[in-house]
């Protein structure tokens, strides 16, 4: 399931207090996932990360109770106490059967110990597949029974339409879109320690826009996404220099046209991240006169990024002009 559905799904779910579970590969944002829906719903939200856990952080600590002359659980406090959220249980089926036991009553029963979950906070675990060569114990069924399950794929637009919302330097966009392949290169059959995923994208920007020196920039994005991909990724950047200047295409409309595909994908990019910087309509008519004289594939993949990205553009009478030379590609 993408990523937009499973957001909307996961939402709808835990309105109800449905207990649901992610499964997918290493890096590809399930936790991102489900705390852009707490943050977008304005509710609480805690990561708890199981396998880093014993049965007694999750139950608690037995002391003796004089009043009573028995013995009690003190619940962590790390648990919620009270209003809405989502308690994400995060490498549920990588935590030791010990501590997936006392998960089983939470998630069962809403309690563990002395601890009752609060009535407003609903249920998300992830896991990573068994065939991903994580450290993983079996589900026992009567877990698994639990959950209504999802299995999170990686989709290239939606991950791209994503970027442009978080600033990611535009020649990560620009490469991906042009290497689509390169976004997520995980392997379970590999013993390469290094790979690309959507995490290990964000890895490469934060080191794009550090302080490093050059010359360990290869060194650098290799550890992050492979040595492979880092020379791709590099070698691509090289065609930057190539872009017709892109500030005059906003100005005025016109612009060289170049004819290599790299360079097009980066240039496509480049329109569009320098748009969504000043969304106005007189920058928005001169690119879309410029595409006009775009390779159509080019052209196409701009307007459907802006349109992604919220730009409006049915009031454009420019607008109108590239739908009827473009028509026959969106149907």
């Amino acid at each position: 399931m993408k990523a937009s559905d499973l957001i909307s799904t996961v939402a709808a779910l835990s309105e109800q207090k449905v207990p649901t579970f992610l499964w997918g590969a290493p890096g590809i944002g399930k936790s991102s996932i489900v705390k852009q829906i707490a943050e977008a719903k304005n509710i609480g939200f805690v990561d708890l990360r199981l396998a880093l856990m014993d049965p007694t952080d999750l139950k608690g600590i037995p002391f003796y109770d004089k009043e009573s002359h028995t013995a009690l659980w003190a619940p962590p406090a790390f648990l919620p106490r009270g209003g809405e959220g989502i308690l994400f249980l995060d490498e549920l089926n990588s935590a030791p059967p010990s501590v997936q036991a006392s998960a089983y009553q939470l998630i069962l029963d809403r309690k563990v110990g002395e601890y009752e979950l609060p009535e407003g906070w609903a249920i998300v675990a992830a896991g990573n597949r068994e065939g991903d060569r994580g450290v993983t114990y079996r589900m026992p069924s009567p877990l698994a029974n639990r959950f209504v399950h999802f299995e999170m794929e990686v989709d290239v637009n939606e991950w791209r339409f994503w970027a442009y919302q978080k600033k990611v330097d535009e020649r990560i966009i620009a490469y991906i879109a042009y290497k689509n392949e390169h976004l997520f290169t995980f392997d379970a059959k590999s013993d390469t320690k290094s790979f690309a995923t959507p995490r290990s994208w964000e890895y490469v920007d934060s080191i794009l826009k550090s302080t490093l020196k050059e010359k360990l920039l290869l060194d650098c994005l290799s550890g992050a996404v492979g040595k492979d991909v880092a020379v791709g990724f590099l070698s691509f950047s090289k065609v930057m220099h190539k872009l017709p200047d892109i500030a005059n295409i906003l100005a005025c409309g016109n612009g060289e046209y170049p004819d290599e595909i790299d360079v097009l994908y980066a240039l496509c990019t480049g329109l569009v991240s320098a748009l969504l910087r000043d969304d106005t309509k007189e920058n928005l008519d001169n690119l879309l006169q410029y595409t006009l004289g775009l390779k159509s594939e080019f052209a196409v993949m701009a307007v459907q990024d802006l349109q992604r990205n919220g730009v409006k553009m049915e009031h454009s009478e420019v607008f109108k002009e590239w739908v009827q030379k473009f028509a026959y590609l969106l149907s």
